[in-house]
């Protein structure tokens, strides 16, 4: 209330509410973490997962820590069940799967 104009209110609330470089750092570690440790379940399906993946990984792109699609790509491939296994196989042998894109990736599992 004391605060006077529109930018020292929202220069306030930014630095409430971000912290300060070692919190976001401590907070992206944290979500990095996290996201190494998800393992996709057997009753889970391909949308599930990715949007818990995807919900981790925009966390920590809002901390403004670079987070490339190739990382998810990767963690997808590696963590998904078996019973994925003739998807990513058809998909080694028909795509590059170092240009291949997240979307693109999805879509393949989910079908």
């Amino acid at each position: 209330m004391s605060l006077k104009s529109a930018k020292d209110v929202w220069d306030y609330l930014k630095k409430e509410y971000t912290g300060d470089e070692r919190i976001c750092g401590m907070q992206s570690l944290n979500l990095i973490r996290e996201f190494k440790l998800q393992q996709m379940k057997d009753s889970e399906t391909i949308k599930k997962y990715s949007n818990g993946l995807l919900g981790i990984v925009n966390k920590v792109r809002l901390l403004d820590t670079d987070f490339s699609d190739c990382k998810i790509i990767e963690k997808i491939l590696v963590t998904v069940p078996e019973r994925y296994e003739a998807s990513i196989t058809t998909l080694e042998n028909t795509k590059d799967l170092s240009k291949i894109t997240l979307a693109k990736l999805i879509n393949t599992l989910q079908a």
